[in-house]
């Protein structure tokens, strides 16, 4: 699928009743916010796999809700005390897509459906741009379409880009070559949130198939993203673009918890030449936050807290691999736990000041 007239048509259609002038957030001051919550296209159905629907639900409904916006998910949202939803184009979405072109007219094609789709209840939607990694240039000019004239309040990608000719050869954005697309979300001061994608074969069949239960979120999630998570402290990103912003969800994909490790062993490895100038932890508190997308654990939420503070973690749910119901009734009862400014704190307050609501 090339680039069409079409698409290119759409995109100027929806400018016309979506810009960034029109989006509006109306803070209740009470509610949540929530950010790491998919939603696909019919075109992308077939990218999702058949394991991965909430416990007691069926990957048909697991579809059904991924298409939703204002049925049962808004419905939900209502009846559970969340304000306002960033939506995301589900794993792996363009990240998936091989060719170049198709993969730069995909991303316009889902970002502008997902505008149109939100863009008359802009006080309880926003959205996250998805993006061709293929290319820096490509990728910085639909995020700066996304944010400048969508209104999007940032972007969001599933871990590295499939390339090749055979779709083996994998693209990280810890390379040089992505620093134009750091400075575009540099100079746009809004966040990229990494998300998990599925690997490719070669890859899973590699590291997972003897025992092909800990494919996907259970293990293979955290494994790879992790890995590109540090990448881009060990090739210095953070040093180039020291107020670039990314978003982690489940509990930081197990890197908060380890940092006294990871920290310790690469510090022995500075001799060898690591352009990283800093620690891990120092990053992670400068450029990195984490949401809790998935994973309920209130023990592990109380030991980030001493981690790497409050400060850095958000409330997510992963809708609709996780139902609402669940992570509402978690994070409502933290009021036992956490103070009544900790909890407004990690139920929207920080997620307020990384998509700069109040400044749309």
């Amino acid at each position: 699928m090339k680039k069409s007239l079409a698409i290119l048509t759409g995109a100027f259609y929806l400018l016309s009743f979506y810009g960034v002038e029109s989006r509006v957030w109306r803070d209740s001051g009470t509610g949540t916010i929530v950010l790491e919550e998919a939603w696909t296209i019919p075109e992308l159905l077939f990218q999702i796999p058949n394991t991965t629907a909430a416990l007691g639900h069926t990957n048909a409904e697991l579809k059904s809700n991924l298409i939703d916006i204002h049925n049962q998910r808004l419905a939900d949202m209502n009846a559970n005390g969340i304000d306002f939803m960033v939506i995301s184009c589900a794993q792996p979405c363009i990240q998936g897509i091989v060719d170049p072109e198709d993969a730069a007219a995909m991303a316009v094609m889902v970002n502008d459906r997902l505008a149109e789709s939100i863009a008359n209840n802009t006080d309880r939607f926003g959205g996250f741009a998805s993006l061709s990694m293929h290319n820096a240039t490509v990728a910085s000019e639909e995020l700066r379409r996304a944010v400048k004239q969508l209104g999007f309040l940032g972007a969001l990608v599933n871990d590295y880009q499939q390339s090749g000719p055979d779709g083996a050869t994998l693209l990280y954005y810890d390379r040089p070559e992505y620093d134009p697309f750091w400075q575009t979300v540099t100079e746009l001061d809004v966040p990229v949130y990494f998300h998990p994608r599925s690997n490719i074969p070669q890859v899973q069949s590699f590291l997972f198939n003897h025992s092909p239960f800990i494919k996907g979120p259970a293990q293979e999630y955290a494994v790879t993203l992790s890995n590109h998570i540090i990448g881009l402290c060990t090739n210095g990103v953070f040093d180039r673009f020291p107020k670039v912003k990314i978003i982690v969800g489940h509990m930081g994909e197990r890197i908060p918890s380890d940092l006294v490790r990871i920290d310790e062993q690469l510090l022995r490895q500075k001799t060898l030449g690591m352009p990283m100038l800093k620690s891990v932890t120092e990053y992670w508190l400068a450029n990195i936050y984490e949401t809790t997308s998935g994973n309920f654990a209130t023990p592990l939420l109380q030991f980030h807290m001493d981690q790497i503070g409050l400060d850095r973690i958000m409330f997510s749910i992963d809708y609709p691999y996780v139902v609402i119901p669940e992570g509402a009734a978690w994070i409502n009862g933290l009021n036992e736990t956490l103070t009544k400014q900790q909890l407004n704190s990690l139920k929207r307050g920080v997620a307020i000041e990384v998509l700069r609501l109040n400044e749309n």
